[in-house]
């Protein structure tokens, strides 16, 4: 079965051996978890620059299938299945209910640039979308 997958936290876990210093704890929960790690959990913001930002800047490389003003969209590190990629936004939202609502257009268009992109892997029905 195809799928398609735009998970933050996934990428997060995927990359955690790899990138451990520069994650944000909150994406440690399922590899490890203290007390402190909660309280940073609870207070839902990642400390420093984040996995996305850092692709974004090029810091951490990746190959982008699309990109244009709003959003990039790239291949997973470690898919979970045959078609997985995930679509960030540009523009910084650390936690959907961060969202304003002047994010609707951007939040739509993400979701347009996920269906054109999927069509443009071979996926034309049948996949899933995550958004976390």
């Amino acid at each position: 079965q195809k799928m398609l997958v735009t998970s933050a936290r996934y990428l997060a876990r995927s990359l955690a051996p790899k990138l451990r210093p520069s994650l944000p704890s909150s994406s440690f929960c399922l590899l490890r978890r203290s007390m402190s790690e909660d309280a940073k959990a609870q207070a839902g913001r990642p400390e420093g620059p984040t996995i996305f930002s850092k692709i974004l800047d090029g810091s951490i490389p990746a190959t982008f299938i699309h990109q244009d003003d709003q959003c990039v969209a790239f291949k997973d590190v470690a898919p979970q299945a045959p078609v997985h990629f995930l679509v960030i936004p540009r523009k910084p939202i650390a936690m959907i209910e961060e969202a304003e609502e002047t994010d609707g257009p951007l939040l739509g268009h993400m979701m347009l640039v996920a269906k054109k992109v999927a069509k443009e892997q071979g996926l034309e029905k049948g996949y899933r979308v995550v958004i976390n």
